[in-house]
C-alpha cells in the first residue's frame, strides 16, 4: 500500500513528513536535521546532483557548478517557462524544480520503506500578490511539477493553517488564535479557532476565520539589506562619468541581490556587458568588484554572507559583511537600527496585512487568545513587534520554525489520505 506525506516546499528550506502509528514524523534529509534549505547543486559536466547544505557546501567550496537557490520564488512568473545552463546542457526550470521535490519524495520513501503516491503540499495564502489569475497558476505549476514526480494524488493547505494544526496539538483549550508564518518568500496569517476536541475533524472550514497574505518574507529583507549597503559597493547608484545625471543601469544590481535572480548573471554577455560599464563609471573600482563576484560565481556568496549578518542582528546590535574575497579591503559594517529603517516599508506591510485579516474575521484584538509565530523570520526583533502591534494582550508561542508547517502539513495528509492512498 502506498504512503501520504506532507510536503513543506519553502523558498528557504523545506521539510516532509508522513504519519507513522497516528503521529507525524517528519523525516531526516541531511544527518538527523529534518529541515534542509531548498537547494540544488548541478556539477558543471553532468553527474549527481546535490541538494541542501551539501549544494552550498560544493558552491562555496567553488566546485565548477551551478547552485540554484529560492526556487520556489519563480511559481507564478515568467522564469518559470525558460531554461537555463546546467550540468553541461539546458534545462528547464520545470524541471529544477521537479528534481526537488523528488529528492524529498524518495528520501520519505526510503525512510517510510513504502511508495509515496500522495501528497498536501503547503502554498502560500498568495503566490503572487494582487493577481488571482498568477495565483492560481502558480499552484497549477506547482501541481503539474509535483504529479510529473510520480504524485498520483496532489492537494495543496494553506501553511498557516498547517501551522494551526501543529499548534492545535498542545492546548487544552479552544482559543482564537493568530498563526503568523514568516518565511523566505512570504508571510501569512490566518484567525483559526483551534480547540483539542476539532483535532481528528478533516473539515476545517468553519473554524477558519480569515486568511491573507503578502510577499514578504526572509529573502526580501536579505534583498533590501544588499540593496542598502553592499550593492552601492558594487556599482549600483553610481554615476556615468561623461553623463554624470545618470546611474549606471541598475537592474544588474537588483539581480545580484536577490537570490533566485542570481544564476542569470554567469553568463560571458553579462560579463561582457558588466565591462562595458565600467569604462562609462565614474568609479570603475566598484564595477571591478561585480565583475569578479561574476567571474568567479560567488553571487550566493555574497547573498549568503548578506544574510548571515542579518540573523545576527536578531540578537546584537551590530554585524559584519565580510567580503575580503571580493575585495581585501570590502568589510561592511552594519547594524540593527540602520536594518530595522531599511525594512520599515516591509514592517508596515505586514502590520496592515495583520490588521486586514482581523478585519475579515470579525475579530477584535482583545478576543486572539494567542499569536503562534513559525517561519524563520520570526526572531528578527522588528518583525515580531509587526506583527504584534495589533494584538498586545495576545500570549505568545514559538512553534518550531522551520519544522511547524510540515508537521501540520503531514498531520493534514494523514487527515485527508489516511495512512494509505
Amino acid at each position: 500500500m502506498s504512503l501520504a506525506c506532507g510536503i513543506d516546499f519553502g523558498t528557504s528550506n523545506s521539510s516532509v513528513g508522513f504519519m507513522a502509528d497516528g503521529e507525524p514524523t517528519l523525516v531526516p534529509l541531511e544527518g538527523e536535521s529534518v529541515a534542509m534549505p531548498s537547494a540544488i547543486f548541478y556539477p558543471a559536466y553532468g553527474g549527481s546532483l546535490s541538494f541542501g547544505r551539501a549544494a552550498v557546501g560544493l558552491y562555496i567550496d567553488r566546485e565548477n557548478g551551478r547552485l540554484f537557490r529560492a526556487i520556489k520564488s519563480i511559481l507564478g512568473g515568467s522564469l518559470i517557462h525558460e531554461t537555463t545552463a546546467a550540468g553541461g546542457r539546458r534545462v528547464a526550470f520545470t524541471a529544477i524544480l521537479g528534481r526537488f521535490l523528488h529528492h524529498l519524495k524518495e528520501k520519505t520513501e526510503l525512510r517510510a520503506g513504502r511508495s509515496v503516491e500522495s501528497a498536501v503540499l503547503g502554498r502560500p495564502v498568495f503566490f503572487v500578490d494582487d493577481n488571482e489569475a498568477a495565483d492560481r497558476v502558480a499552484q497549477d505549476q506547482l501541481a503539474a511539477a509535483a504529479h510529473a514526480q510520480g504524485f498520483k494524488n496532489v492537494l495543496f493547505q494553506y501553511e498557516p493553517i498547517a501551522a494551526a494544526l501543529d499548534y492545535e496539538r498542545r492546548i487544552e483549550r479552544e482559543e482564537i488564535a493568530l498563526i503568523a508564518d514568516i518565511g523566505g518568500g512570504t508571510s501569512d496569517f490566518s484567525i483559526v479557532k483551534v480547540s483539542p476536541k476539532n483535532r481528528r475533524k478533516i473539515e476545517r472550514k468553519d473554524d477558519i476565520l480569515a486568511n491573507a497574505g503578502v510577499h514578504v518574507g526572509g529573502t526580501d529583507l536579505d534583498y533590501r539589506l544588499s540593496l542598502k549597503q553592499v550593492m552601492p559597493l558594487f556599482g549600483y547608484q553610481t554615476r556615468q562619468r561623461k553623463r554624470p545625471e545618470l546611474d549606471l543601469p541598475n537592474g544588474y544590481f537588483h539581480d545580484l541581490a536577490q537570490w533566485h535572480r542570481i544564476a542569470f548573471l554567469y553568463n560571458n554577455k553579462t560579463l561582457e556587458e558588466l565591462k562595458q560599464l565600467r569604462a562609462v563609471a565614474d568609479e570603475p573600482e566598484k564595477v571591478d568588484r561585480f565583475v569578479r563576484a561574476i567571474d568567479d560565481r560567488a553571487g550566493h556568496r555574497v547573498a549568503g554572507d548578506v544574510e548571515g549578518a542579518k540573523i545576527i542582528l536578531s540578537d546584537a546590535a551590530t554585524a559584519m559583511i565580510d567580503l575580503a574575497y571580493i575585495d581585501e579591503t570590502l568589510h561592511i559594517e552594519t547594524s540593527r537600527r540602520l536594518f530595522e529603517e531599511t525594512i520599515a516599508n516591509e514592517c508596515r506591510k505586514l502590520s496592515d496585512c495583520v490588521a486586514h485579516c482581523l478585519k475579515t474575521a470579525g475579530v477584535a484584538a482583545a478576543e486572539v487568545d494567542t499569536v503562534f509565530f513559525t517561519g524563520g523570520s520570526t526572531f528578527i526583533p522588528a518583525i515580531e513587534r509587526a506583527c504584534l502591534v495589533h494584538t498586545p494582550q495576545a500570549k505568545i508561542v514559538r512553534g518550531d520554525k522551520f519544522a511547524s508547517v510540515g508537521v501540520g502539513l503531514t498531520i493534514d495528509s494523514g487527515l485527508k489520505f489516511g495512512s494509505g492512498a
